[in-house]
């Protein structure tokens, strides 16, 4: 028997077709969720429209915040209805501080922070009307311990954090639970692409002794979107083998 019952629910996932995202998007899918994602490559889109045919995508670029509210209201309208919103799609702009260019750091605020709030904000709204629903923010180990070079990502991931706790004391009497997940460092393609020595030394800082996998954290976001954590909402569920410990 399975615990985790999502068939027909209706789940909106940010950057749902590639790396931690797809993980998510293809957990769902198996659990026959009802998935409308969005995405900037246009040949990860096309791929994800080949092998999953029923799942609804659109090509869009979250730094268009004035058309976000359009962009909930798609999804809506092309699932019929909103359940469930993760909101995963993320950049990298890395310099140290005195080197960071006004636009690395407005770039990865307005595309990791700004428009998480927006899509929350706007998602809020529909789920009010059915007095239900879930939102899962994905932060980061490094909104909470910093990190070098990353000082526009660390105070976005942060930033999400502290947001969805206000957005999960407003609107927890309308039965709207939001909560964070913050991975540590997992296996996908960027990491793929660290030097070895470095991914040595950093998997030596890991008490688990291991990167984790993207199925590590869709299956907290399973957990997060079901039933089985109805009376969970505010929190940060830390997932990264132990190297950051709250």
């Amino acid at each position: 028997m399975n615990l985790i019952n999502l068939k027909n629910k209706k789940v909106f996932i940010t950057g749902g077709t590639a790396g931690i995202g797809l993980s998510i998007l293809e957990s769902f899918y198996k659990l026959e969720a009802d998935i409308f994602t969005i995405g900037t490559n246009v040949e990860n889109l096309k791929t994800i429209q080949s092998n999953f045919p029923k799942i609804k995508t659109v090509n869009f670029n979250l730094e268009n915040h004035q058309k976000i509210e359009e962009l909930v209201k798609e999804a809506k309208d092309k699932l019929g209805g909103l359940d469930i919103v993760i909101n995963n799609a993320g950049i990298t702009k890395d310099n140290l501080a005195i080197r960071m260019s006004d636009e690395e750091w407005n770039k990865v605020i307005n595309i990791n922070l700004t428009a998480v709030f927006l899509i929350c904000k706007y998602s809020i709204k529909a789920m009010m009307k059915q007095d239900a629903g879930s939102i899962i923010n994905i932060s980061s180990i490094v909104g909470h311990t910093g990190n070098f070079g990353q000082a526009n990502y660390s105070s976005a991931k942060a930033g999400i954090v502290a947001m969805s706790k206000s957005l999960a004391k407003e609107y927890a009497k309308k039965n709207i639970r939001i909560n964070c997940i913050s991975p540590g460092f997992i296996d996908t393609k960027m990491t793929k692409n660290i030097n070895e020595e470095f991914k040595k030394k950093l998997i030596e800082n890991i008490p688990m002794g291991k990167l984790g996998t993207g199925n590590d954290i869709a299956n907290c976001a399973l957990f997060l979107a079901s039933d089985l954590s109805s009376y969970i909402t505010g929190e940060t569920i830390h997932v990264n083998g132990g190297m950051y410990m709250a």
